[in-house]
């Protein structure tokens, strides 16, 4: 035994069974301070987002100035604007134009601005041709009933708030549930609360920054497809929208930090996850029509990458089995490369075949 003990790595702990053995009623007294902290973090968290609430909501309403309108190439697009105000921007179907005579630009840009003829003062129009005004989607957030402005507070705190405590909570809990873990279970958990917090930063940031734009003018093209106009949303429906999309996509991207992290512990395998794939498609599927707007694309949108995601950690979990892993991690390579091609190929194909099927529709429906 004592050989056993002076042959262990300076990285063995001795507690290979666990921590020390503990009565019931001092596992709940843990528990219990582990509850008290995490509270006392979410409390201090969501105090300081209602102080600054103000700064908050404008970070959340960053994707909605930069979503994008895009129009049929046969209307022409007229912005009329005072000063820094947009008055409205109007479509000019082909019939309109020779009436209008604002010539040959799709985009034109009408600023109202005085003109003094004389000894008078008028109003006239300055023309151009800058398609920024038009193509930026400016939806009104508004507050339609008394405590409306509170209540959007309160939304923007409890999520804000979540997330900025989600690590110290992780941190308490990780305190409490570490000591009763093996050595190794306790190293690869370590590893994957690492690589989940990376993980889940890039997909908040990968549904703020290229996600959310796409699922906002999807949403409007929708609402004009069956009919209706877009004139103002609610602020309490545009920040739940906004934050449960977003505290969503950061959730999925952790995925294959818990399937990997199960593979290596033992509980899960290749044959396992394989044979779960086709479970897994329709869950991304269910998460995509729960979580964005109800239109298809931004669904697919977001149930693409979760998807990739699980078909990474497959071919992980694959490659941990191998015995050949030089010939395996070239395997490997080939289906990442391939993963990296496809995804490549539907982005081009939103940003070059979906705004020509957009026109071939609008052409459709006018004929």
């Amino acid at each position: 035994m004592a050989n056993e003990r002076e042959g262990r790595g300076p990285d063995e702990p001795h507690d290979e069974e666990g921590g020390p053995v503990k009565s019931f009623l001092e596992h709940l007294e843990d528990l219990r301070w582990v509850l008290i902290k995490s509270l006392a973090a979410l409390g201090i968290a969501f105090i300081a987002c209602m102080v600054g609430g103000d700064h908050v909501v404008a970070v959340l309403t960053y994707p909605l100035k930069r979503a994008k309108i895009h129009y049929d190439s046969s209307d022409q697009v007229v912005t009329v604007s005072f000063g820094t105000n947009r008055v409205g921007v109007f479509t000019l179907p082909p019939a309109q134009q020779p009436q209008a005579n604002l010539g040959t630009n799709q985009f034109v840009t009408l600023h109202l601005q005085a003109v003094t003829i004389g000894t008078n003062q008028l109003l006239g129009f300055r023309a151009d041709s800058d398609s920024s005004e038009a193509e930026r989607l400016s939806i009104p957030l508004v507050s339609l009933s008394p405590a409306g402005a509170f209540v959007v507070a309160v939304q923007v705190a409890v999520y804000a708030g979540a997330i900025i405590a989600s690590p110290f909570i992780l941190f308490f809990v990780a305190q409490f549930v570490f000591p009763a873990l093996k050595f190794t279970e306790r190293k690869y958990v370590y590893r994957g609360m690492f690589v989940g917090l990376g993980l889940f930063l890039g997909g908040v940031l990968f549904c703020y920054f290229v996600l959310m734009p796409i699922a906002l003018s999807a949403s409007v093209k929708y609402t004009h497809w069956m009919g209706f106009t877009v004139p103002e949303w609610r602020a309490e429906d545009y920040i739940s929208f906004v934050s449960k999309f977003m505290l969503g996509m950061g959730l999925g991207f952790e995925m294959p930090v818990v399937l990997l992290v199960l593979v290596k512990i033992g509980i899960l395998n290749y044959s396992v996850l394989s044979k779960a794939r086709r479970y897994v498609v329709i869950i991304n599927f269910i998460l995509g029509a729960a979580l964005t707007t109800p239109e298809i694309l931004t669904q697919v949108l977001m149930a693409l990458p979760l998807q990739a995601l699980f078909e990474i950690s497959v071919w992980i979990a694959w490659y941990w089995e191998q015995t050949d892993r030089a010939k395996a991690r070239r395997r490997l390579a080939l289906v990442l490369l391939a993963m990296v091609a496809a995804g490549a190929l539907v982005w081009l194909g939103y940003h070059y075949g979906w705004p020509r099927l957009e026109n071939w529709m609008a052409h459709r429906r006018s004929a």
